[in-house]
């Protein structure tokens, strides 16, 4: 198999074919697929291939060649294990974004990112919480109340209420993905 070159400026590359009219309008952003792979990064469970880029784009974009897939499958993969190595090496990740939701919380690059990492949960919730159930889910409240996902819910809308409580919790996403690998790493042994 040849290797594949994958872009220099990957985030870039990502961000202008994600929002291409190749791919599906339901499919993530950049911001939204940073999340979903840093999710499925921490995941106590792989999550085949296949799998995640189908709910990463949704359906099957309108390549313009097999060289344009293999290089945006190529620049996803790449992405996913730098992900990966920065979490694994036990930094606290940086966010491809402010951990802000600021004035419009439905406008904000947080909500983007976090509504991307619930999406992967999604993927094997049941894996998510078959262990240490009560502290994954407290470690997931921050990211929950930034995806916009729970909005509905009275204790979300409570939550809401206290911007300095939001402001906080959202402050606190990237200790929290740290947080959250080592106990499913703790869990896997």
């Amino acid at each position: 198999m040849k290797h594949t070159e994958v872009p220099h400026d990957l985030e870039t590359f990502l961000e202008d074919f994600l929002l291409s009219d190749r791919v599906d309008e339901e499919a993530l952003d950049y911001l939204s697929a940073h999340g979903f792979m840093t999710a499925l990064s921490i995941s106590p469970v792989d999550v085949p291939q296949s799998q995640w880029m189908e709910c990463l784009l949704n359906t099957e974009p309108k390549w313009e060649s097999p060289e344009q897939k293999q290089q945006v499958e190529a620049a996803l993969l790449e992405q996913l294990a730098r992900i990966d190595r920065e979490i694994n090496e036990e930094e606290t990740l940086e966010l491809p974004c402010d951990p802000v939701l600021g004035k419009d919380p439905d406008e904000s690059e947080l909500r983007a990112w976090s509504f991307g990492f619930m999406e992967a949960v999604y993927l094997n919730e049941p894996a998510w919480f078959s262990d240490n159930e009560q502290e994954v889910s407290e470690l997931l409240l921050p990211i929950m109340l930034a995806s916009g996902l729970f909005d509905d819910e009275p204790e979300f809308k409570a939550m809401y209420k206290d911007k300095e409580l939001v402001e906080d919790m959202c402050c606190q996403i990237p200790e929290v993905v740290t947080e959250l690998y080592l106990l499913m790493r703790a869990s896997a042994q």
